[in-house]
This record gives C-alpha cells, sequence and structure tokens, in this order.
C-alpha cells in the first residue's frame, strides 16, 4: 500500500468514527436509561411483543414480571444458533454417542429406581418402559444435563433472543415464546425455574413449549405437570406424546435383520413377505406378528447392519423426525431390557473403545495438552480436535478416531 492509500485509508477512517460517534451520541439522548445501549433494539421489541402475548391470552402483569429481569439478548444462544452443523457423521459416530455400555447400565438402574411409577405409567399409556428410559437418557442423558449451567439457558430469554435476533428462528421462537408464558401463566413452574436447551427443549425428556402444552402430564399427582424435577411427570409426557401419534402396545419398533444376496425391492411388505424374500432375523428367531407392515432400513449400507422398521419406529419419529434418533432410540431399549446388542456391528473403521476408555481417552488427551473439555467419553468436535493433534504429532494416521490405538500410543507416553 502507498503511502496515499495509507493516509487516505486513516483519514477515511476517522471520518467514520467521528460520524458513528455522533450517531450514538443522538440515540443515546433519545434511549432511556437501562442496560447496555447495543440491547435497546431488543427492549424495544420486548415492550413491543407484549401486546402479541396480550392478544395470545398472555396476562399482561405475567408478561412483565417473566421480562423483568431481561434486558438484553443471549449471545450463547445466537452462537449456537449459528453453529449448528449439518449432521453428516458416519452411522458408527452417531450410534457409538448414543448407545454404549453406561447409557444401558444407567438405563437398567433408573428402570429398577423407578419400577414403581413405570408399572404404573407402563399400564396407563401401554408404552414400553424401555422406550421411555431409552428417551430420557437420549434427551438429558438422565437428567444430567438439567445440572449443567453450560447448556441450560433461560427459556424466555433464549426463545425473546431468537425471536428478535434470528429470521430463520423467528417465527417459530416467537409462537413458543408464547406457549412458554401460558405454561408461566399455568403455574406449573416459575420463571426462576423455567429453563432449557438454547432452542427451548425443557425439562427431563426435552419438550419445546407447544408440545408440552399438548402431552404434558401431572402423573404424580401434585397439581403440577413438572417435567423439570419429577421424574414420573416427563416419563409419562413422554408417553403420552407416543400414545396419542398411534404407538401400539405390546409391539416391538423394528428387528435387525441379515439380508439375503441379491437386489431387494423397496417399499413397505409385511414380515411374512420380506421373509418369503429372504429377509430374517439376525438373531434366528421367527418375526412376531407376520402380518405387520415393515420397511427395510440400512443406514450403514449394505455392509453394516439391517433393520425391518413396523409402525412404533414411525411413532418414535414424532419426537424427533430421524431415523438415526429413532433407531438410536430402539436399540437402546432393547439393550436396556436385556436383549443384547447388534449381531452386525457397524462399519467402525477401527477398533471401538467401551465407554470407560473413551473417558480415559479424553483424560490423557487433556494431561498432554490437547484438550480441554469435558472427560464425558462423546466424542464431539472437541474430541476429535484432539485426537487429530496428537495424531499430528505423533505421525499417526490424521482420521480423528477414538481408536484402541490412539488409546495406546497415549498409554505409552
Amino acid at each position: 500500500m502507498t503511502k496515499e492509500e495509507k493516509m487516505s485509508v486513516r483519514s477515511t477512517a476517522k471520518r467514520l468514527a467521528s460520524a458513528v460517534t455522533a450517531a450514538s451520541l443522538s440515540l443515546a439522548l433519545l434511549m432511556p436509561a437501562g442496560p447496555a445501549f447495543a440491547d435497546a433494539g431488543f427492549r424495544q421489541w420486548v415492550a413491543s411483543f407484549r401486546a402479541t402475548a396480550v392478544q395470545s391470552g398472555v396476562s399482561g402483569a405475567l408478561y412483565d414480571q417473566a421480562f423483568k429481569n431481561i434486558n438484553d439478548i443471549d449471545s450463547v444462544v445466537l452462537e449456537k444458533a449459528r453453529t449448528q452443523p449439518e449432521f453428516t457423521a458416519p452411522a458408527w459416530d452417531y450410534f457409538d454417542n448414543r448407545v454404549h455400555d453406561q447409557s444401558v447400565a444407567v438405563g437398567q438402574q433408573m428402570a429398577r429406581k423407578w419400577k414403581p411409577w413405570l408399572d404404573r405409567i407402563e399400564a396407563r399409556f401401554g408404552v414400553d418402559r424401555n422406550i421411555l428410559l431409552a428417551i430420557w437418557s437420549m434427551e438429558s442423558n438422565y437428567g444430567e444435563i438439567l445440572k449443567r449451567d453450560d447448556i441450560m439457558r433461560n427459556v424466555i430469554r433464549s426463545l425473546a433472543t431468537l425471536g428478535y435476533a434470528d429470521p430463520r428462528r423467528s417465527k417459530f421462537a416467537r409462537t413458543q415464546l408464547i406457549a412458554a408464558l401460558k405454561i408461566l401463566q399455568r403455574g406449573d413452574i416459575d420463571e426462576s425455574h423455567l429453563s432449557g436447551s438454547w432452542a427451548g427443549a425443557m425439562g427431563h425428556t426435552q419438550f419445546i413449549p407447544t408440545s408440552y402444552q399438548a402431552y404434558a402430564v401431572d402423573m404424580d399427582g401434585n397439581g403440577k405437570r413438572d417435567i423439570w424435577n419429577s421424574i414420573p411427570d416427563a416419563l409419562a409426557t413422554a408417553a403420552n406424546l407416543l400414545r396419542k401419534n398411534g404407538w401400539q402396545a405390546g409391539k416391538t419398533w423394528g428387528y435387525e435383520v441379515t439380508l439375503p444376496a441379491g437386489k431387494l425391492p423397496g417399499g413397505s411388505k409385511t414380515l411374512a413377505q420380506w421373509q418369503a424374500l429372504g429377509v430374517v432375523r439376525a438373531s434366528g428367531k421367527p418375526f412376531k406378528n407376520g402380518s405387520d407392515k415393515a420397511t427395510l432400513k440400512v443406514p450403514d449400507g449394505r455392509g453394516g447392519p439391517a433393520f425391518l422398521m413396523v409402525k412404533n419406529f414411525s411413532v418414535i419419529k414424532a419426537y424427533n423426525n430421524a431415523d438415526k434418533y429413532a433407531l438410536a432410540v430402539g436399540l437402546l431399549a432393547d439393550e436396556i431390557a436385556g436383549y443384547g446388542g447388534l449381531v452386525q456391528d457397524w462399519k467402525r473403521p477401527f477398533t471401538k473403545l467401551t465407554f470407560e476408555e473413551r473417558q480415559e481417552l479424553q483424560q490423557r488427551l487433556s494431561e498432554h495438552g490437547y484438550y480441554n473439555g469435558k472427560f464425558d467419553g462423546k466424542i464431539g468436535d472437541g474430541s476429535k480436535a484432539a485426537i487429530l493433534a496428537f495424531q499430528a504429532k505423533t505421525g499417526l494416521t490424521q482420521d480423528g478416531y477414538p481408536s484402541m490405538e490412539v488409546l495406546k500410543s497415549l498409554r505409552q507416553k
């Protein structure tokens, strides 16, 4: 850059700075005293949205109380909204983080602890208890995430932030915000305890406010539908959602199967028809209810496990409309019930670690300065980056896999 160009840039910068300062001073004189000027637009939006909430049946006094201590947006919520990745990870990566020895062991422990309530919920709604336990694990790690301040947010503030500042989610967030305010108005929870994920999913079983309104159940009979503190209420609410979306009592979600050689037709067929085509249960047992319609799924390709999905699989998708989610719930439920794991494992290009070994991997990566996250056994972006850095430093193949090979190398350091 020439001397003249540098002088021109400095001159332009000074003019812009002066203009911004003057504009800021002018606006500051117009704005009422309060929190940071940067949030004046948000405060104005909150004030204007009050009329919409009142018109929708929310008390003005309750609205004012809910926003009494909310003067600015939640920047963490916006960061989370911006950085949600498109899911492109291989099948084994998704399932290894959700269906593992610890999630099974804790599920079995919770099945024993909450048996009297699970008996009542199963009798009332007809939904398999192991499915409910698996959903509880998937949604909140059996309630553990509710204890984490780095995850849980003020639901009113989160939804207001998205409603004001995220054009992609604003319509959704405003609808959910009104629903959340009505939850407060009904008295199921107070504003100081109305916590949820960055996008407003709440409680042990992670219901968005409108779904809570549609399905929430006061199972323990205390007059409140409290999915934040009452395990019976949370599990019954999940059961109610599944029942109202067509859950078939006494039936499974699907079967792991073995495929014959050659191409198979697509579409839905009865289990008996699939069997006639050479598709049999991987366990060697016969299909139950051969007249039930089923769809073939091969999430890891023909070389990985294959499944015939029946009606209840699609019902689970009413909770989260993703095949991998519903399959993880079904597989975890079967293991909690003691039916065992997959016969044909995922096409994993390395030697799998146990949950405890994955925690050890994270701890050793931390000790060597590669990782600064939690030792939670879940291999997310932070863990993968640490593995890659270690592999690069030590001359190993840089694939980011949480493998026994990497752990052995760390143990030798």
